[in-house]
């Protein structure tokens, strides 16, 4: 994950060790400086050639010091940049290469947390946990083997605080782990909670009154504070004495005392006491830094687990000798596919859809609909049994012919955030202005978006806003403009009005002529025209037929009909046009 900084990382941990280093000799030198010059204070002999010395050694210490901080904070923070864009540009590239099922069970959110929140989380581990790891280590081992040097009594009271600071610190995370796996649950909890509620807002002050949403946002709101409450309760008078152990006065009032009392006892001389009061503090202050980064490094760690397991996901399976298919017919032959090995949703599904004929899916929710007309474009690979496109298994077709020869409309309109015009020309970028106009029109839009500010040059989402069916109809335009001979629509018209759908039926119409449909739909009667209705029972077809043969068979069929005739007045067709 990290090779496109390797050689950076190793060059900042050896400037993070010079930096160390050259940050305690300073220190050292003011300390031998007044061992150098303490015999003058009783008119003894002073090395003024080991004084200048010594004063030129501190100096050099400062100058290298300083440069070797700046030097490792610039690379580190360059190599973070290059980093986040090389990971990037591979995140990207592995989307590429997913089976479009890994998008279709995934929300957007989740490849925003792995291009922007993951990626981005990864800094603190690059661009300062190495420098603070090393000064953490580097510093009090320097200083403690100088105090050892000098006087082994001062440097063994000056240990005392870091070994005090590290038992109470082993106490206070006894079973920190497990909280932080209980953190992570409850703020998972929480957002869930609070998405929900802000999306239930409207209907909250529709009816005056809070609902279902309101009360699991407060549940959850007071279950986190429960746990967070009784979380720092527990931990707070474990770190309240740690700061207080660790603290620059604490300290220097602690090896003051001491000194005194060993000055006083003829133990040690004066100046003995010198380096531990220099030194002393820097033993401690490294490990409070480490402890303010740790939550950042966590962050970082588990950012890194995230994206190891997201280029661990397989890419879809390109076929090394690549078929081109010999027609827009679809055949399914005994297909079955689960989502997991356990659990099976379709199972020895056998159908056949003629080109230029109408197939509808039809079912309660749950039957398996939409994972049977996933399997055509190779959204998902079936478990057992083929799916064909023109006697061609889709397994052995390249993804790239794949998508030129199938388009989808689905129930969300997918539109980006450019023009109307390179919406329509998504899949065809090369396309002309009259090719984008006249799919346009056959999709019923054309009006529409001559209504907008700026025609074809609007904006979604900046100065063009469109309704679910306008939206819609603008799929189908993308659709018609690719001119794909297999379409799979997937409840087109779920989002339409009565005005929007008659409009997206005549241009569904369009659309059908001369193509493969493979159609899903709850709204039965815009389906009572189709060539083929093939009616799914948890996950098998129960039946088969046209709608005028099936709605008086007296399967689940006409059961389906009956109920949706009794919730519906009025009906509507599907007629392929041509």
């Amino acid at each position: 994950m990290f090779g496109a900084v390797r050689g950076r990382l190793v060059i900042i941990a050896g400037l993070s060790l010079v930096g160390a280093v050259a940050g305690v000799l300073p220190f050292v030198a003011i300390i031998e400086l007044v061992r150098t010059l303490w015999p003058a204070l009783s008119g003894g002999p002073v090395d003024a050639g080991r004084a200048w010395a010594v004063v030129i050694g501190g100096a050099a210490a400062l100058v290298v010091g300083f440069l070797a901080a700046v030097g490792s904070a610039m690379i580190g923070h360059l190599a973070d940049n290059d980093l986040q864009l090389d990971l990037r540009t591979r995140i990207v590239r592995h989307l590429r290469t997913l089976p479009l099922g890994w998008f279709d069970r995934r929300s957007s959110g989740t490849v925003k947390k792995l291009v922007e929140n993951d990626v981005a989380a990864l800094h603190q581990l690059v661009a300062h946990a190495i420098q603070d790891t090393i000064t953490a280590i580097a510093v009090p081992v320097i200083s403690l083997a100088y105090l050892v040097a000098v006087d082994w009594r001062m440097a063994a009271a000056s240990v005392l605080p870091v070994l005090l600071t590290v038992v109470l610190y082993s106490i206070m995370m006894r079973g920190g782990q497990q909280k932080y796996v209980e953190y992570d649950a409850s703020v998972v909890r929480l957002n869930g909670a609070t998405i929900e509620y802000v999306h239930g807002i409207a209907v909250v002050k529709t009816f005056g009154q809070a609902g279902r949403s309101h009360d699991r946002y407060r549940e959850e709101t007071r279950r986190f504070v429960r746990f967070y409450d009784g979380w720092m309760r527990e931990t707070s008078a474990l770190s309240s004495t740690i700061e207080l152990i660790t603290s620059p006065l604490t300290v220097l009032v602690y090896l003051c005392a001491v000194g005194f009392l060993l000055v006083g006892a003829g133990v040690i001389a004066p100046l003995a006491v010198l380096p531990a009061l220099l030194l002393g503090l820097g033993l401690t202050a490294p490990l409070l830094q480490l402890g303010a980064t740790a939550q950042f490094l966590r962050n970082a760690t588990k950012a890194r687990e995230s994206l190891a397991e997201f280029f661990r996901t397989p890419p879809i399976t390109e076929p090394a000798d690549p078929v081109e298919p010999a027609g827009s017919d679809v055949a399914l032959r005994d297909v079955s596919f689960g989502y997991d090995q356990d659990h099976r949703v379709l199972h020895e599904i056998a159908a056949r859809c003629e080109p230029g004929t109408v197939t509808a899916l039809v079912g309660a929710s749950g039957s398996g609909k939409s994972t049977l007309a996933r399997l055509v474009p190779r959204f998902y690979d079936p478990t057992a049994g083929t799916v064909a496109i023109g006697s061609t298994d889709v397994s052995t077709i390249a993804s790239r012919r794949l998508y030129a020869d199938i388009g989808f409309v689905f129930q969300d309109a997918y539109l980006l955030r450019t023009s109307i015009r390179d919406n329509i020309r998504l899949t065809r970028p090369d396309a002309d202005d009259e090719a984008v106009q006249q799919a346009a029109r056959a999709a019923q839009i054309h009006d529409r978006i001559l209504r907008l500010p700026r025609g074809y040059d609007s904006v979604i989402g900046v100065d063009a806003t469109l309704s679910g069916g306008e939206g819609q109809r603008l799929t189908i335009a993308r659709a018609l403009l690719t001119d794909a001979p297999i379409l799979v629509l997937d409840e087109a018209t779920a989002f339409a009005d009565p005005d929007s759908e008659a409009a997206i039926q005549q241009a569904l119409s369009r659309l059908a002529a001369g193509r493969t449909l493979l159609v899903i739909a709850h709204r039965l009667h815009t389906i009572t025209g189709v060539d083929q209705l093939l009616v799914l029972d948890e996950g098998r077809i129960v039946e088969r037929g046209t709608h005028d043969q099936l709605a008086v068979a007296g399967g689940p069929y006409q059961e389906l009909w009956a109920r949706y005739r009794r919730a519906r007045s009025g009906s509507g067709r599907l007629e392929v046009a041509g």
